[in-house]
């Protein structure tokens, strides 16, 4: 600024020209950066996905391996360099044309000085002294030399950089592919008939340990195989069959071709190895299912099959391949899964479009299978003359989902219109007091419980952090200082109520009819005030609700248990007898896998795995402790399923124990690494409402009757009530069965059942169970299956805790962690006193 003023002072001209030169370049130069900005994030962008690329293939290399999808894996990586050394080209081009253009506007100024200057001093109008007073005055205006060096430092940086990574992933050239290959014989094809034969088989680790010991075997093609024992020697077999390790001694052939013979294309094509560690690629499920069907060798996709050149040996054609999958799927027992995620998923209109031109079809198919089922009453419609039970108050002031945030959930009590109509019909006050109740009881059954507690973000209406706001707008109220806020954020609590669901008994029936004369009033003002904002239930249109909710046009109820999955079950069948089961699976099956699977339990990755392999029908299975993250009687239904699906071919299954119960064509037993051979075998929740008030009463007095709840206080018996999912059985209805999975412990509040072992065709009847009492509660703390069935011997309501609640509350609470150990010790020592009594036939002694 000292050096513009002095030059104007100078001489008026070249001042403004300094100026006019200077303002040029602080308009021109940033709106030119533009683009070198943008380019920037691009290239960053560019940059971190060529770093997951890469990390997702050095992760996933051995299923890569497996399916012969290394020229996919290098075309993709090849495909992201050559993207970014795009955005790197073009955005050192633009540094550089923006620093040339800075460079000359920078530099045509003294240019300009001289020759007005000079012409200015020939005509006695400026002295020379002046003229070079405003040459140096202007030079320590704009250095742009430090910037030039400064880019051309980055420059250099950026290419020696790029240089490093060009050689690290260079892709090898064809020749040197082609010398690689040429030192033996390829097999371009697995052989279909032989042995897998192993001749002083070994395998030392990194450690030196042996992990196969000079095994010889030879186990036939086409045949089902156990492999199990102590020891890594199984687990090493299947591995060196899948092309995960490489022997150090010994030779294995799978007919007459050696194993290290086979080339990638025909192991990645015919063999498939799933591990007990399954590997997930970022995309949906249907992209990592089908990712067996990209490899060289498969028309599943265009692009990489251009890129590989193979012809065509899975399903190509789109419905062939649609079946194909669907097959799959049940095969691994992902069906239901993938079925279920699908009706729950929100779809436009114009994603669903054959569903929506069979809908009336759709609806009367779901209704009469509801009704062959005995459950005509497991969906509550979409009436504008019905409160919707399964609803929140606010959904049923609405009658519709919100389009915006902003009147969505607890923040339509701050919608100017929605205050208005409450107002106006007297609702506030009683929704307020509905506000307050919730609060207080959220207080106080929550209030021992740390931040970060699971059932917080669970079950509580309130997040934690907001607990000392809410006590203080309880205490503003009872001290009857309540303000406007005070009472909106009331009123807010009170529109996420649901009567079945929460059970604290706040609604009655004169106050659902005065919330249908909301709904009325809101629906008129909404129409002439903010139309559009609102998605209304239409029978007649596709809503913003789930599929599930579109098909039924309602919601299912809480009626009885099972009664979601019988109506799924409806949806199901309806939609396979209109033969459009086929749109809710493809729906379900774009569910993300998240990086690494992170958005998928356990068992489900595994589930995902087994699918890739069976989808491109390999001639050899091999299943390397795969099932050991399922539990072990959906594994062996899994296995009975594969060995179905993979008759005439060759399974091979790695297990710690085998126990014959899934029999296979042989079995094979290791003992460390040697091997023993064997002959051929073959939410809702509930609260305690006030006195007076029936529902949670009764609940809270029936978990006090349990021995094990005796000693907790109130605030934590109503905890666990508040946890809990009241559940109704009839009679003959199993609460569970023998050897299913203990996800669930049950507090029989009415009613009776029997407790039976044995087989399902002649079960024992052991014990006799009247309310109250808790039942299930051994597995849920032991983590192993069930150990007998449960079963309803009159109508009975039971309070479904679910292992991970009642695990917590184990966690949480000692003197109750004490309280189930006793009962568990009773119940042992019960047992064996009646089976002590029993004769071998099942019979009672005398």
């Amino acid at each position: 600024m000292t050096a513009l003023v002095f030059i104007l002072v100078q001489n008026t001209l070249l001042g403004i020209v300094a100026i006019l030169m200077i303002s040029s370049q602080m308009l021109v130069i940033p709106r030119l950066r533009r683009e070198q900005i943008r380019l920037g994030k691009q290239r960053q962008i560019a940059s971190r996905a060529l770093a997951g690329k890469i990390g997702e293939v050095v992760e996933t290399l051995d299923e890569v391996s497996n399916h012969g999808t290394a020229a996919l894996e290098r075309g993709l990586v090849a495909q992201r360099l050559e993207a970014l050394f795009g955005i790197r080209y073009r955005l050192y081009g633009r540094k550089f044309a923006v620093k040339a253009l800075n460079n000359l506007m920078a530099q045509i100024t003294p240019f300009l000085f001289y020759t007005i200057g000079g012409y200015a001093a020939l005509t006695g109008s400026l002295g020379i002294g002046q003229l070079v007073a405003v040459i140096a005055a202007y030079r320590d205006l704009p250095p742009p030399v430090k910037d030039l060096i400064d880019w051309d430092q980055q420059r250099l940086d950026a290419e020696a950089k790029f240089q490093q990574v060009t050689e690290q992933f260079a892709l090898a050239t064809p020749s040197v592919q082609a010398g690689i290959q040429a030192a033996e014989p390829v097999f371009d094809q697995l052989p279909e008939t032989g042995m897998i034969a192993a001749q002083g088989l070994t395998a030392i680790s990194a450690t030196g340990d042996r992990m196969l010991d000079r095994i010889s075997l030879a186990l036939p093609l086409k045949q089902h195989i156990m492999l199990s024992g102590t020891g890594e020697g199984a687990g090493c077999l299947a591995r060196i069959l899948g092309g995960r390790l490489t022997p150090s001694d010994g030779s294995l052939k799978i007919g007459d071709a050696s194993i290290d013979a086979i080339s990638q294309e025909a192991r990645g094509r015919c063999i498939a190895y799933a591990g007990a560690e399954a590997a997930i690629f970022d995309g949906t499920l249907r992209d990592n299912i089908v990712y067996g069907l990209r490899g060289p060798g498969s028309q599943a996709d265009p692009d990489v099959d251009r890129m590989s050149g193979g012809a065509a040996s899975t399903p190509t054609d789109e419905e062939a391949l649609e079946t194909h999958l669907a097959a799959v799927l049940r095969i691994v027992g992902l069906s239901d899964a993938v079925f279920r995620h699908g009706l729950a998923s929100k779809s436009v209109a114009d994603e669903v479009t054959s569903l929506i031109a069979s809908l009336p079809a759709i609806r009367a198919h779901i209704r009469g299978a509801l009704a062959a089922r005995g459950a005509g009453d497991a969906v509550e419609p979409y009436d504008p003359a019905r409160y919707i039970r399964t609803a929140t108050i606010g959904e049923n002031i609405l009658f519709g989902v919100p389009n915006k945030t902003a009147i969505s959930g607890a923040k339509l009590a701050e919608y100017d219109l929605a205050r208005d109509v409450l107002e106006a019909l007297a609702l506030t006050d009683d929704l307020t007091m509905i506000g307050q109740r919730i609060a207080a009881t959220m207080l106080e059954i929550f209030s021992d419980l740390t931040p970060d507690h699971l059932l917080f973000e669970s079950f509580s209406f309130i997040a934690a952090e907001e607990f000392p706001a809410y006590r203080e707008r309880l205490a503003r109220a009872d001290a009857g200082q309540m303000g406007e806020a005070d009472r909106a954020s009331f009123v807010g609590l009170s529109l996420l109520y649901v009567e079945p669901e929460h059970r604290l008994g706040l609604l009655d029936e004169e106050m659902e009819g005065r919330i249908l004369l909301a709904r009325q009033a809101f629906r008129a003002r909404i129409s002439q005030d903010g139309a559009g904002i609102i998605d209304f239930y239409d029978s007649n249109e596709w809503g913003a609700v789930s599929i599930r909710e579109n098909l039924i046009f309602g919601r299912v109820t809480q009626a009885s248990a099972g009664t979601r999955e019988r109506v799924d079950e409806a949806i199901r069948d309806a939609l396979a007898d209109l033969g459009l089961d086929r749109e809710v699976y493809r729906i379900g099956l774009a569910q993300p896998a998240g990086y690494a699977g992170r958005l998928l339990f356990p068992a489900v990755k595994t589930q995902v795995a087994l699918a890739r392999c069976l989808i491109k029908r390999p001639s050899l299975l091999i299943l390397d402790n795969a099932l050991s993250s399922l539990s072990p009687t959906e594994g062996k239904a899994i296995l009975r399923r594969l060995r179905e699906a993979m008759k005439g071919r060759t399974l091979i299954v790695v297990a710690r124990e085998y126990d014959g119960e899934v029999p296979m064509d042989i079995s094979v037993v290791f003992d460390g690494a040697r091997l023993r051979p064997v002959p051929g075998t073959q939410p809702a929740a509930a609260a305690l409402p006030a006195e007076g008030e029936s529902g949670e009463r009764d609940d809270v007095r029936a978990l006090r009757a349990v021995p094990i709840f005796a000693n907790l206080d109130l605030a934590r018996i109503k905890l666990l009530a508040f946890t809990s999912e009241r559940t109704v059985f009839a009679a003959g209805d199993p609460l569970f069965e023998q050897g299913a999975e203990s996800n669930s412990a049950y507090v029989v509040i009415a009613g009776t059942a029997d407790v039976l072992i044995g087989p399902p065709e002649k079960p024992v009847r052991v014990s006799h169970i009247e309310a109250p009492a808790i039942v299930g509660e051994m597995g849920v703390v032991t983590g192993e299956v069930r150990s007998a069935t449960i079963r309803a011997t009159s109508e009975l309501t039971a309070l479904k805790l679910r292992k991970e609640v009642f695990v917590a509350l184990l966690e949480e609470f000692p003197d109750m962690t004490l309280s189930v150990m006793r009962l568990m010790v009773k119940r042992l020592q019960d047992n064996v006193a009646i089976v002590s009594r029993r004769d071998p036939d099942g019979s009672e002694r005398d």
